[in-house]
């Protein structure tokens, strides 16, 4: 089944490309069934990326899908042309008064920041403050992540010195939770971040449960005890040659450029990477989609 989206969004030309099923506005209105209304509020710099990187995950799906992106109000983004957010984007003031199935919140480049040091956080606050009741299920990438365990559960981030980045392997501490049904015990996830959340805090916490975690990169994945809340630290969505991009960016910016672990082949950046991890991320959308958001949502808000 299809994702609507509008007709006009660049990412739609990629993934029509790639055989996702996509739907403008006019043929989903036509189609007498309850979609899923999912508010993405995408934090990242390069807008379209993230985008079209979040929707070929969600179109891999036998639901058809509502997408509505939502900025903030209260920061101005740089790398994305104004008329892009005026055209594809809205702001919490618009659909607050508004229930949605699911929701997700990405990451962002403000982890050398205290949370409240970063101009929208008050904004941010608000707005998972209001998720608690006008959403189903809300799924948080990254910083994103970070976000939700220190505002939702009091567990703070730590710099970790060396950014951490690359593609780790990562372990299923509980295969009984649905979120991780049809997983591999062992499973590869790319990371792209400079700060980390303790294992020993998160286990601490009695409202949220490790799931999947590496080595290496620390805690991936947690669930609330509720279900209500999902953190994922690493970048699954990420296509295989977004690390690259981001080494190459840090290269060019004349500092300190980390290169991404395992994950150039042969550890030389002139080599094309492989993608490793997306039946995974594709498995963990669909898992989420259908157990936390489509079987638990309400046919009618009330």
């Amino acid at each position: 089944m299809p994702i609507k989206i509008p007709k006009l969004l660049p990412a739609r030309e990629i993934l029509e490309k790639e055989n996702i099923f996509v739907m403008d506005d006019e043929r989903a209105n036509s189609q007498d069934i309850r979609p899923l209304n999912i508010l993405i509020l995408n934090l990242m710099p390069e807008k379209e990326r993230t985008e079209a990187e979040l929707l070929r995950l969600l179109g891999n799906s036998p639901l058809q899908i509502n997408i509505m992106f939502l900025h903030m109000a209260t920061h101005e983004s740089k790398n994305v042309s104004k008329s892009h957010l005026e055209q594809f984007y809205t702001t919490f003031t618009n659909v607050k008064d508004r229930r949605f199935d699911g929701m997700i919140i990405t990451g962002a480049p403000v982890e050398h920041f205290a949370f409240e040091e970063v101009d929208y956080w008050q904004e941010l606050m608000e707005i998972m403050e209001w998720s608690k009741t006008n959403v189903t299920s809300t799924l948080h990438i990254c910083w994103g992540a970070q976000a939700a365990l220190y505002y939702h559960f009091g567990i703070d981030k730590f710099e970790i010195g060396q950014k951490c980045t690359g593609v780790f392997k990562h372990s299923i501490l509980n295969s009984n939770v649905k979120l991780v049904r049809g997983f591999d015990e062992e499973f590869l996830a790319p990371h792209s971040r400079y700060t980390g959340n303790l294992k020993d805090h998160i286990h601490a916490c009695e409202n949220v449960i490790l799931l999947a975690e590496s080595d290496e990169a620390g805690p991936l994945l947690m669930i609330s005890k509720d279900e209500k809340q999902i953190m994922i630290t690493g970048h699954l969505e990420y296509e295989a040659g977004t690390l690259a991009e981001e080494y190459d960016r840090d290269t060019k910016k004349g500092g300190e450029a980390y290169m991404p672990k395992h994950y150039f082949p042969n550890d030389d950046p002139n080599e094309k990477p492989k993608h490793k991890w997306r039946a995974h991320a594709h498995l963990l959308f669909s898992n989420w989609l259908n157990y936390y958001v489509y079987q638990q949502t309400p046919y009618q808000w009330e």
